[in-house]
């Protein structure tokens, strides 16, 4: 066993072995820091005993899936269907977005159903956790508490209590003692969450490790850490609108990029069964530069407001502004709405946004842009009772989208009169359609239906 000192870069863990002011792997300046590793000497001569053989992939028996249901609606459809035993999920969001309060309230629905939860906290003594699982109502004989940093110690606990789900939080402040490098530093995160993966799949446990964010929203630490687990969930939202969606980013074993919509109460976090009838709340009435779209996130149809604003600029170089929309994107269909619908906004600042915090990278959402745009800048309102769906080509045409049934259904359920939506997109199959279907093959002529 000898040591050595390498560099590592705190964002995405890349190694070397001198600093540099700017990281190879992730171009962020000054973000190498000097750690000491253990390196042990393999010896060349090949281990002892039977080895592995290849199976082909027809022999092998598959296991029946058995997930834990956690009686929260939304964080099991972004679970994929509930918890798979053996998982490791780790859940990432800003400081107070709630990460603590959906675990808490996860493994008191589940100490509810006879499974046994141990609740392990590095930055919180006992005392504290059990103040906050009171005010949640997770009081229960069956939730185990831990408050220690040490992995040693979490790891006889798991295996000494049998448990069957396990929450660590955070992995920021879990340590391995046989380790000099200090809790959170890349060395520690990597060594702890590789153990925990292990310590998974021996004892057929589900693990939840909250991770820290960075300023840019993505999880502290090495970026090997997103790929060692099995489940990725980040938490975002607007702290002062109260509401949190739940994404799934990666998931081994359901739909990824699918969401669940949570809001914040006083007595924690309640489920959003209609998202779409949550974003639309509040949307002002025959408004120009609003407009309704569809974006499917994971599996479901969401509809959101979508709001333009186009002002005369003062200065030379107008302003572009998006939020919850791709800049660049917003940019390239303002381009073609200059070139192909004849709308000159090089003397006009614009602004895009998505009413209610949430993010929308659906390409069926650029005609729904155009539109408000030249709603804007005409001064004249888009019906409240239309949805706009449908991506849009640079020369102007309206192209298919995937999952049209979806979006048709849930802009129908909620009573919308008219639909806007691609030819190439044809709607068949729905019996009892209330809803109004006007197909457009270019941009012209879906700006003369409106």
């Amino acid at each position: 066993m000898k040591e050595k000192k390498v560099f590592f870069c705190k964002e995405c863990g890349y190694e070397s072995a001198k600093w540099m002011g700017q990281c190879p792997g992730c171009r962020q300046w000054n973000t190498f820091a000097e750690e000491k590793i253990t390196v042990s000497k393999r010896g060349s001569s090949a281990p002892q005993g039977e080895k592995p053989e290849a199976v082909s992939i027809t022999e092998v028996t598959s296991a029946k899936e058995n997930r834990l249901f956690t009686a929260i609606g939304e964080l099991d459809r972004v679970l994929g269907g509930g918890i798979v035993r053996g998982s490791l999920v780790l859940v990432g969001g800003d400081p107070g977005i709630g990460k603590s309060t959906l675990l808490l309230e996860m493994c008191k629905n589940l100490a509810l159903d006879d499974v046994k939860v141990l609740y392990v906290s590095g930055e919180e003594s006992l005392s504290q956790i059990k103040m906050r699982g009171v005010r949640l109502g997770a009081y229960d004989e069956r939730i185990l508490l831990l408050s220690d940093g040490d992995l040693s110690n979490a790891e006889h606990a798991i295996e000494k209590t049998g448990a069957d789900v396990v929450v660590i939080d955070s992995i920021q402040t879990m340590f391995a003692p046989e380790l000099d490098n200090v809790p959170g530093s890349v060395t520690q995160v990597r060594e702890v969450t590789g153990r925990l993966m292990q310590l998974a799949k021996r004892l057929d446990v589900a693990i939840f490790i909250v991770g820290h964010v960075t300023k840019e929203g993505t999880v502290a630490g090495p970026r090997t850490l997103e790929h060692m687990v099995d489940c990725v969930l980040y938490f975002e939202g607007d702290e002062s609108s109260g509401f949190r969606m739940l994404r799934a980013v990666k998931n081994r074993f359901g739909s990824t990029n699918e969401i669940g919509v949570f809001s914040m109460t006083e007595t924690g976090l309640t489920e959003v069964t209609n998202p779409s009838r949550m974003f639309l709340s509040g949307r002002p009435v025959e408004a120009p530069g609003s407009v309704v779209i569809s974006s499917m996130e994971g599996t479901r149809a969401v509809l959101v407001e979508l709001q333009a604003l186009v002002a005369d600029s003062n200065f030379n170089m107008p302003r572009r502004t998006s939020v919850g929309l791709d800049y660049n994107r917003v940019n390239l269909l303002m381009a073609v709405l200059e070139k192909r619908g004849g709308i000159v906004l090089s003397g006009c600042d614009c602004y895009v946004n998505i009413a209610g915090g949430l993010k929308v990278n659906d390409p069926a959402s650029d005609l729904g842009i155009i539109l408000a745009i030249c709603s804007s800048f005409r001064n004249r309102p888009v019906g409240d009772d239309t949805v706009i769906i449908g991506e849009v080509g640079l020369a102007g045409e309206i192209r298919g989208v995937q999952n049209i049934q979806a979006r048709v259904k849930e802009a129908d359920k909620l009573g919308y009169k008219r639909i806007i939506l691609p030819k190439a997109s044809q709607v068949t199959g729905i019996p009892d359609l209330s809803v109004e279907l006007v197909y457009v093959s270019s941009i012209a002529e879906a700006m003369e239906k409106i």
